[in-house]
């Protein structure tokens, strides 16, 4: 899920933030980050004192250094005031990993691919910015979580016979219409509209790409997220019963 709700969510789901000790990122687009800070500094705040690490693509370590720098103003008066006795700096830490298996204990595998959503990137900045995407294997189940990613080869490879794929979701057409209705689409150039549409149609994916992905690898059960808004309704059944048409296993569109 974006990382920008993650904190309410894990208080509605009842799971206390201090126990979260390891993150993984995606990748540094902020509807994916914004959050970040916020759950570290609640974490330190709820008197968390072992380390929680970050994994992600490069520059996760620069990230979790500016929120570190964001907090610490924050967290010296919190320290002065009482209650808390480690420094916000020596429990909060960020990690650069590449692809592969990127971590391992005893309860879980962790491996990442690099996936397509900066594939349209193009001149200077092409091949710049990393997007991931992961595979969880633990002794009873794997869950494979693409991020942002259009149709990825790397990602099917990933999620072959996984009990879940969790995947982003979006719809050219809704996101044009909906930037159509609120007036943003006008105001901008035909250069502008055409990389939106590029952006979407190559570096997104969308239902049928969903339906091909989780068919070709195998998956027992696919769920729909970062869902693109809809235009005029916030119904998302038929987006899953779209792919329910050429993926036969079980398919869940939760409302986001």
């Amino acid at each position: 899920m974006p990382v920008t709700a993650v904190t309410r969510r894990l208080a509605d789901a009842g799971i206390d933030p201090r126990e979260i000790g390891t993150i993984f990122i995606t990748h540094h687009h902020d509807d994916h980050t914004a959050g970040l800070g916020t759950l570290l500094s609640i974490a330190w705040s709820r008197t968390r004192t072992k380390p929680i690490n970050v994994y992600g693509p490069p520059r996760t370590a620069e990230l979790v250094k500016a929120a570190v720098q964001y907090f610490t103003i924050s967290a010296e008066i919190r320290i002065a005031d009482g209650g808390r006795t480690v420094p916000i700096s020596q429990v909060l830490f960020g990690h650069d990993v590449g692809t592969g298996m990127i971590y391992q204990d005893a309860n879980i595998k962790v491996t990442t691919v690099e996936n397509s959503h900066f594939v349209f990137h193009e001149g200077p900045v092409a091949g710049k910015y990393k997007s991931y995407s992961y595979r969880f294997e633990t002794p009873d189940r794997v869950i494979v979580f693409t991020g942002d990613t259009g149709p990825s080869d790397a990602v099917t490879e990933l999620a072959t016979g996984a009990d879940l794929l969790v995947t982003e979701t979006c719809s050219c057409e809704d996101r044009k219409q909906t930037m159509i209705n609120d007036g943003r689409w006008q105001t901008l150039t035909p250069a502008a509209q055409a990389a939106i549409i590029r952006k979407v149609t190559q570096g997104h994916m969308s239902l049928d790409a969903i339906s091909e992905m989780a068919t070709r690898a195998n998956v027992k059960t696919v769920v729909l997220s970062h869902l693109t808004k809809r235009a005029g309704t916030d119904d998302y059944a038929s987006w899953a019963q779209e792919v329910k048409k050429h993926f036969s296993a079980w398919c869940w569109s939760p409302k986001t």
